[in-house]
């Protein structure tokens, strides 16, 4: 017997497939037109090939903008991953004061990123901020807009402020999927908390871990706004991340042509990392259930 099949469905999804279309495929079809050609200007083209991406992958200049961005990836998920995970296993996991830290927690996620730039800089500033006053009374030498370490000091701990509240509440809800029966059988064999987080807890939270580890990698990767409001990518170069750097490149130089290539690859590398990470916690997720 033949079964009718309806593909009225797909209509419901054409709007979001044309507002995809628009958004996102037409500009990459033009940073890739731009990518393999030169403009001297009045709209006119000439063919490039691989040039632009020849002098990216020869350029220091970007390959110093991937390592610090690297090292502030790293050092964001080494800080907030782990944090998120002790915030949740302390968090009541019912009642009234359970509702109150789940309210806390999501507050710093619902200020714009530029507002959060905004408020760091005025908090670190030495003669308003109450960070920068604090620590210049206490003897310390922080500033933020000279010094290398302060620079880099405030836009990770503005990122982990900003976003460990969301590793934590991802980390809860796994906590909160695990029956009590798990618990109970733990208490009786008297297994120690170590091991109840390690061979029950942490099993059962692998799955948003591992959600939690690709939202942060690739929103820190990406991440522009913030430390720029902040530092603007100083002092000198210090805190001058890709994104910074290509935004530089693209409007402040108008290379389209270099900053069109740069782009393509800093997608590329983002999704080639992102995949990396993917398969790596697959593969450790499908270890721990056999």
């Amino acid at each position: 017997m033949n079964k009718t099949v309806n593909q009225k469905a797909w209509f419901l999804i054409l709007p979001v497939l044309l507002l995809v279309a628009f958004s996102a495929v037409i500009p990459l079809m033009t940073v890739v037109n731009y990518a393999f050609q030169d403009t001297f200007g009045n709209n006119k083209f000439f063919w490039a090939g691989l040039d632009w991406f020849r002098d990216m992958l020869e350029s220091e200049r970007m390959w110093d903008a991937l390592g610090r961005q690297i090292a502030f990836s790293s050092i964001i998920l080494a800080i907030e991953i782990p944090l998120g995970v002790f915030v949740a296993l302390n968090m009541p996991k019912r009642g009234f004061w359970a509702s109150l830290c789940l309210v806390l927690m999501s507050l710093p996620l619902l200020i714009p990123w530029n507002v959060v730039g905004t408020i760091w800089q005025i908090f670190g500033r030495v003669d308003i901020g109450l960070l920068g006053y604090t620590l210049d009374a206490l003897g310390i030498d922080y500033n933020y807009t000279q010094g290398f370490y302060a620079a880099w000091a405030t836009i990770i701990v503005m990122d982990v402020w900003h976003w460990t509240s969301l590793v934590a509440l991802l980390a809860y809800a796994g906590l909160q999927s695990i029956p009590d029966a798990y618990y109970q059988a733990a208490k009786i064999d008297q297994a120690s908390r170590w091991k109840v987080f390690r061979f029950i807890e942490l099993p059962k939270m692998m799955g948003v871990l591992m959600i939690a580890i690709l939202l942060r990698f690739m929103d820190s990767f990406m991440i522009y706004t913030e430390p720029f409001v902040v530092t603007g990518g100083g002092p000198g170069n210090s805190t001058t991340l890709l994104s910074i750097d290509l935004v530089k490149m693209a409007l402040g130089q108008f290379d389209l042509g270099p900053a069109a290539a740069f782009s393509i690859m800093y997608y590329l590398v983002i999704l080639l990392i992102s995949y990396v990470f993917y398969t790596v916690m697959t593969n450790l997720d499908k270890r721990e259930d056999s």
